[in-house]
Order: C-alpha cells, then structure tokens, then sequence
C-alpha cells in the first residue's frame, strides 16, 4: 500500500478525531479494494499514532455463498487481524421475499443495520467505513439531483439510537 494513502488516512483520523485511546473499531470488509486498503491502513497505523486502538474486521455473508469469504480470510491472517464473518439472509430477503426490482437502497440499509448491530455485540464503539472523498462527491451529487439538497456524508457521525460512532478513514483518498 502507498505511503501516500496511510498518510491521507493518518491525517483523516487527526483532523476528524476518529479514533481515541480505547476504541474498538469493527473495520466494514466487503471484500473490494477499498475496504480492505481501508483494512490494511488501520493495520499498519495502530501502534504509530498516539491513540491506542483494537480493531476486528467484519465481513456480511449476504447468503451461503456471496460473498466467498476465503480471500478476505487469507488477506485478515497475512495482517494479522482478526476476521468475523456475519452470515445474513439479505439475499434472500431482497431478491425472493421482498422481489425488489431496485434492491440497491433496501440492501444498503440491512447491510449497515446488520453491521452496526454486530459492532454493538462484538463490544466495538466504532465502524469504519472504506467510503473516499470519490463517494462523497458522488453522494453530493445523488442528492442534488434526485433530492434537490446540498448533502453528502460526515467524515465522523454519531448515530444514537444505536450508540455507536462510524467513521470515514478513507475521506482524503481518491478511489
């Protein structure tokens, strides 16, 4: 991983104050680039910035099969994090119960409700997201358009009907 990218996220989590001493940050792996260059980051920063942290990767098994999870095993123990896979019935919810022809905004929100539930009971006070300054742009741009507001996501927000903070290490970085 470039130097240029730890440096993005270092300077993300100091200018933001994303981590503190003691946080537990369930890291959200789906298994793309950016979540595991999100991944491989925090692996690498923990233990060279002031703030001590715990980090657990938590991957969605959307059904049985989706996503194969081998990789991102293999990819956990070679930066000796610790993985837990989350098996869901999403797919299944979506596709055959629900019939969704536009499954995109419902599969979004039981993806995030699943991950900060299981945060939550991992005893995480933190979710990393791999979103970069690409998707924020792109956010703004969705809601200008398709809701007529100047909006995109927070680098840091708190949600407090679950109690937990996510964050965005990945906010100065272009994909």
């Amino acid at each position: 991983m470039g130097i240029l990218l730890i440096s993005q996220m270092r300077k993300a989590i100091k200018d933001y104050d994303m981590i503190q001493n003691g946080d537990n940050i369930a890291v959200g792996v789906s298994g793309g680039k950016d979540s595991l260059a999100m991944l491989y980051g925090l692996s690498q920063i923990k233990g060279r910035i002031e703030q001590s942290f715990e980090i657990l990767a938590v991957t969605l098994q959307l059904s049985e099969t989706n996503p194969d999870t081998d990789y991102i095993k293999d990819f956990c123990d070679r930066i000796n994090v610790k993985l837990f896979i989350k098996r869901t019935d999403i797919e299944q919810i979506v596709f055959e119960a629900r019939k969704e022809k536009s499954p995109c905004s419902l599969c979004a929100n039981l993806r995030r409700g699943i991950l900060n539930d299981t945060a939550k009971t991992l005893g995480c006070n933190k979710v990393a997201l791999g979103h970069n300054k690409d998707d924020a742009i792109e956010t703004f741009l969705m809601c200008m358009f398709y809701e007529g507001r100047l909006h995109s996501f927070a680098p840091v927000t708190y949600l407090s009907r679950k109690d937990i903070t996510v964050i965005r290490p990945l906010i100065y970085s272009f994909e």
